[in-house]
């Protein structure tokens, strides 16, 4: 016998994201809070936004068979769109990855006035073979696409899911946290970490646009959490978005906000992984149009940041700060300087260092707190 229900619904628990966009024909998730949408003044922000990185689905049942309804956005730039795959987790081990196969396609430029969207059809996405007996199942939604969810059919009734029983862990950061190149949803590294502990995650990973921006930290703020992780620095150096006068207030500001919903929570404030191009120079960066990699223009004046100077600062505002409930990682823990020349633009983990960095972080990131 088939169980059919639409959703939302109370028996299917989503992780990860703030808002549930209700849409004609079901909902998006989206990973910051209704309120912030007509804040979101950079087009790329909310686009990001609406990516389902660490979004996941929970349920409990005895089903074998898992049937979701989806409509799909995919990016596409470049060579082609990025990766979207479904990925079924059971007690933190991925059994099943089924990539996404209709949906639109939204055909991206730098400029997005000029984006174009390619509308396609809804699809299935079904899970057969599950093991025997009750579970808690976990389907983790493609990590850097809009996914509209519809409906959800299944072999056998739904539970009332329970809690995820790890640590509830808020995750903040840029590109390199997000993990558009990572070929599935369960491989960026944040994801990696999560499964490999327990953790509960949100991920607040924004590529491009990770900004110290005061509504994301009300959001956090607002947000339940065990431990907070906040990776911040190399899109605010890569755009020269800041200086050394407005940079450490923001921090400070960032970090003031979210104490007031966690006054007593563990944060850990993670410096760059390296990016050879912006270690001593400045930003803004543009791509070469010989290599495809960025290169620094190096912005004039008094107080221009570079990653190194940026370490710098962020361990300073721990020190002055004499909070006893935050620490200071240096983020080259997470990937050395020679791991990241290695990759291919220098700078964006690659799917094998996004197992790296995920291992590493179950150590140094989470480890302390498990």
């Amino acid at each position: 016998m088939t169980h059919h229900i639409r959703l939302p619904d109370n028996r299917v628990a989503i992780l990860g994201a703030l808002d549930l966009e209700r849409t004609p024909d079901g909902i998006r998730p989206r990973r910051l809070p209704a309120w912030t949408r007509p804040r979101l003044h950079d087009g790329w922000m909310d686009l990001v936004v609406s990516h389902a990185a660490g979004v996941r689905l929970r349920l409990r049942t005895a089903a074998r068979s898992l049937a979701l309804g989806v409509h799909v956005t995919v990016p596409k730039m470049g060579a082609g769109p990025l990766s979207a795959s479904f990925d079924l987790a059971i007690d933190g081990t991925v059994l099943a990855r089924v990539p996404a196969t209709a949906g639109d396609a939204l055909s991206l430029t730098v400029n997005l006035a000029n984006a174009r969207l390619i509308p396609g059809p809804p699809e299935t996405v079904r899970f057969d073979d599950l093991p025997e007996g009750e579970k808690d199942v976990e389907i983790w939604l493609p990590h850097s696409v809009a996914v509209e969810l519809r409906t959800l059919d299944s072999d056998a009734p739904l539970l009332a899911p329970t809690p995820p029983p790890g640590v509830a862990w808020v995750h903040y950061g840029s590109s390199v946290s997000h993990g558009p190149e990572a070929p599935a949803p369960t491989l960026t590294w944040p994801a990696v970490t999560a499964l490999t502990t327990g953790a509960a995650l949100t991920n607040l990973g924004f590529g491009g646009n990770a900004m110290l921006d005061p509504e994301v930290a009300r959001a956090i703020r607002d947000t339940p959490a065990d431990l907070i992780t906040l990776k911040v620095g190399i899109n605010i150096v890569g755009r020269a978005a800041m200086r050394e006068r407005t940079f450490v207030p923001a921090v400070h500001g960032f970090l003031d906000t979210i104490r007031e919903g966690h006054p007593d929570t563990p944060i850990v404030l993670v410096s760059p992984t390296p990016f050879a191009e912006l270690e001593t120079k400045a930003g803004p960066t543009v791509p070469d149009p010989e290599t495809g990699r960025q290169r620094a223009l190096g912005s004039p004046g008094a107080g221009a940041l570079t990653l190194t100077g940026v370490r710098t600062l962020l361990a300073k505002v721990v020190s002055v700060r004499a909070d006893p409930a935050l620490r200071y990682l240096d983020g080259r823990e997470l990937l050395g300087p020679d791991e990241a020349r290695a990759l291919p633009d220098g700078l964006h983990p690659d799917p094998a260092a996004h197992l790296l960095m995920g291992e590493r972080a179950a150590r140094l990131l989470l480890g302390p707190y498990l």
